[in-house]
């Protein structure tokens, strides 16, 4: 397993295929149905499938993509945090979920903080975007308090709702990289 970074309590690294049980749990938890959506996970296998297509081929096919998010102090999994490249953006942009004990704890805004640093320290990434549904007021909270600002509201082809989009740096930075 390729470790990524590490923060003060947490260890970032790559997913892979033995993860597909913690992924199951992660993808039919109702908050995750309710803001990200159905992604046809509903057995271990098919968790195995959702890590080949997804995590696993932005691994190969951009160099980066969403990452384990584990305790260190137990190596317990907590969450995915990382970056993504969707053809519906510009940039790439800053997708994180995690497993409800975990939630509240500043685990999500840790990984948060730590993986635009990465982006730009290690990845060179200048501009990384997110996208949160408008109901979700705890993302968005933790795209605030990662410096991240709320640019416009739009909808993603294929969608049938509204998404927020924030940007880092935000809009109202000079050193804003386009």
């Amino acid at each position: 397993m390729v470790h990524v970074f590490d923060t003060a309590r947490l260890r970032l690294r790559e997913l892979a295929l033995d993860d597909a049980g913690f992924i199951l749990e992660l993808v039919t938890d109702p908050l995750w149905l309710r803001f990200i959506g159905d992604r046809g996970v509903h057995d271990v296998e098919s968790a195995r499938g959702y890590l080949q297509s997804g995590p696993l081929e932005m691994y190969r096919s951009q160099g980066f993509g969403l990452w384990l998010v584990e305790r260190r102090a137990d190596g317990a999994p907590i969450g995915i945090c990382g970056v993504l490249k969707r053809d519906s953006l510009d940039d790439p942009d800053l997708g994180f979920a995690f497993l409800p004990a975990y939630r509240g704890q500043g685990y999500a805004r840790e990984a948060a903080a730590a993986t635009l640093e990465h982006a730009r320290q290690q990845l060179g990434i200048e501009r990384v975007l997110a996208i949160t549904s408008p109901e979700n007021f705890a993302s968005a909270n933790v795209l605030r308090a990662v410096g991240m600002r709320f640019e416009q509201s739009i909808r993603l082809k294929g969608e049938d709702r509204d998404t927020w989009l924030f940007a880092w740096p935000g809009p109202d930075r000079p050193d804003r990289a386009r």
